[in-house]
């Protein structure tokens, strides 16, 4: 296992080596010095809340979901997550009950059938924090808990507590105070 890290080691510095340049001026011709940019893309996937996408889209509308532009989503997507959120936690269906939010099912899932993140510009970033909601997220956010909270927990966040958590409650590695911030990996 040593050796193994050692040579992956060694191939990422002879890499940087050699295929790193401060000097930001082209060399040479080809495609990445000049990009044919006249091409058509397309969208392949999005997915700006984890597991909204995966949990709320049924299997056979996941591409269609993919490329639809998110001010169209809400209008072509939003029964099919209510119509999820209801056979995932009956109590939205039979009881119209409301989550921790206050939002009833209808509601909620408008909320998440735009499936885009948003970020506070003027205050807290963060996916929830207690108090501010879905104002962005930070690296340290759980956001798979938070979601389960909202859709099993009800409206104190007591209900299903089987279902109310994902037990995952930090990163395996502390973020870094500076850009990246990504934790380093193992």
């Amino acid at each position: 296992m040593k050796t193994i890290k050692i040579i992956l080691g060694l191939t990422l510095i002879a890499g940087l080596l050699f295929n790193c340049s401060a000097d930001d001026t082209p060399k040479g011709e080809g495609i990445y010095n000049n990009p044919n940019l006249s091409g058509i893309y397309v969208q392949e996937d999005q997915m700006g809340r984890p597991a909204v996408n995966t949990v709320f889209v049924s299997s056979d509308s996941k591409d269609m979901f993919n490329v639809t532009v998110p001010s169209d989503q809400n209008a072509a997507f939003q029964s099919m997550f209510q119509a999820n959120l209801e056979a995932l936690s009956p109590a939205y269906a039979n009881n119209g009950d409301t989550n921790a939010l206050g939002l009833d099912a209808a509601t909620f899932t408008s909320v998440l059938a735009t499936d885009v993140l948003n970020v506070s510009l003027d205050g807290t970033t963060t996916f929830y924090d207690g108090t501010n909601v879905l104002t962005g997220r930070a690296l340290a956010d759980d956001v798979i808990t938070v979601e389960l909270l909202l859709i099993f927990g009800g409206e104190d966040f007591t209900e299903n507590p089987g279902l109310s958590n994902d037990n995952v409650d930090a990163n395996d590695k502390p973020f870094l105070t500076s850009f990246p911030y990504l934790a380093s990996p193992w």
